[in-house]
């Protein structure tokens, strides 16, 4: 038996959380094949196994927390089966055979999904925990997803139809008990192993009434909060706020789009205009790119500007290194790139490690004003707000533009307020001209 454990996931992590399994309990697991998924405060890591062989226990459940060195599940060796699938068949005479789970049953109805492998391989997440939830498995329930994907809201439909079936069972001593008494427990209990603190918990009620849900604090999550809390507790933060006309960026954009896009095969937008203007302002005020670290303050020569991009499992902010050094169309790839990872959840701890300055777009949400949070040890953010089109005075006429409010906080214990406008202030005069990040005035 082979005893599969947390490996050390990145510098300073020491617990992550179990996101998802990929395999089960009595299925054939090639080496190299991947396990696990496994959720660290900075980004998603998949854990591959060992050894060629089945996989026979299930230490961790899905969204329990473990330790780096802790047992996660076991695995016996053993050579593939003769048989092309990857479970293995219950009238196999090795051992781990015996410790397969339910799911690698036969279906109990022609509605289930025609064979184990492909049902569940299509369970979603969700819908995993509800069934662990209930005690179910995939072949009990019939799927309606897309693509023959069991849903969380078919688990809960079969779940309801049980409890409404289960008044025509022999009536209980007292005929007049709560509806709450007939719902079989078990359905609703949450398995024996799995501890209170890790377990998704739904409270079952009659149909009308409300129903709350508790749910485990993803790692990703957890971080966040920690983080803004910190920020909050540790900086003297203050926000000031300027208004930026982007008529000049938005006709240069679109007299280049084209071309540009057929050149570099990535779109122009508008976050290469302001992590280049970004630059221009860490340049002039070295304070906004610096962090306090315990008595001294620390200059950074260099601009590794953090972009906040909304990923699969929460708001994520992977760093563009020496951007002062990038191209345009080097932003653009490079925050593609990130974006495409963030939102498959393939982000790794040194994306998203260091950074001098940050940049959150809450206008591709709508936001039309903020005040963001500092990201430790940085002290200072940038937010930009939604393009609304408004009326503005311009040389002497009242004229309509399309504006953009930004917001600047920033640590007032290493950032003067003087030092913070006028950054703020630069960032408005390049972005209205933006021919000046070429002629570097």
């Amino acid at each position: 038996m082979v005893e599969v454990t947390v490996p050390s996931v990145g510098e300073s992590i020491s617990e992550v959380q179990i996101s998802r399994w990929l395999k089960q309990e009595g299925e054939f697991v090639a080496a190299g094949t991947d396990l696990v998924d496994l959720e660290t405060e900075k980004a998603s890591v998949q854990i591959p196994a060992p050894i060629s062989g089945v996989l026979t226990k299930i230490v961790k459940k899905n969204e329990e927390y473990a330790t780096v060195g802790d047992v996660i599940c076991m695995m016996e060796p053993s050579d593939a089966p003769a048989a092309a699938k990857p479970a293995a068949s219950p009238a196999s005479s090795s051992p781990a055979s015996a410790l397969a789970s339910p799911p690698v049953s036969p279906p109990v109805s022609p509605a289930a999904a025609p064979s184990t492998g492909s049902s569940e391989s299509r369970v979603m997440p969700a819908a995993a925990r509800a069934l662990g939830d209930s005690n179910l498995t995939a072949s009990q329930v019939t799927p309606t997803g897309p693509g023959g994907r069991l849903l969380k809201e078919d688990v809960l439909a079969h779940v309801a139809s049980q409890h409404t079936a289960a008044p025509i069972a022999p009536a209980p001593v007292a005929p007049k008990a709560t509806p709450v008494l007939e719902i079989p427990a078990p359905q609703i209990s949450p398995p024996a192993a799995s501890s209170p603190s890790s377990t998704n918990m739904t409270t079952a009620a009659p149909a009308g009434n409300r129903v709350e849900e508790v749910k485990v604090m993803s790692m990703i999550r957890r971080t966040i909060a920690t983080r803004l809390v910190q920020a909050q507790h540790t900086a003297a933060l203050l926000t000031t706020f300027n208004e930026v006309d982007m008529q000049p960026v938005m006709g240069l954009r679109t007299k280049y789009r084209d071309a540009f896009q057929e050149k570099h095969g990535v779109k122009l937008g508008f976050m290469s205009f302001f992590a280049k203007a970004a630059c221009e302002g860490l340049k002039r005020y070295p304070s906004v790119n610096a962090e306090i670290r315990g008595n001294n303050v620390v200059y950074k020569n260099y601009c590794d500007i953090g972009i906040a991009i909304g990923g699969g499992k929460g708001l994520v902010v992977p760093v563009l290194r020496n951007v002062e050094k990038m191209t345009f169309a080097e932003v653009e790839r490079s925050i593609g790139d990130y974006s495409r990872k963030a939102m498959e959840n393939k982000l790794i701890p040194s994306d998203l490690e260091g950074g001098t300055f940050t940049i959150s777009n809450g206008g591709v949400y709508g936001s039309m004003l903020s005040t963001p949070i500092v990201n430790p040890p940085q002290s200072a953010i940038l937010g930009l707000h939604a393009i609304n089109d408004r009326p503005v005075a311009v040389n002497g006429q009242v004229v309509i533009r399309p504006m953009m409010y930004l917001a600047l906080t920033y640590d007032h214990r290493i950032i003067d307020g003087r030092e913070a406008v006028t950054f703020l202030k630069t960032i408005k005069e390049v972005i209205e001209d933006p021919t000046r990040l070429f002629l570097e005035v």
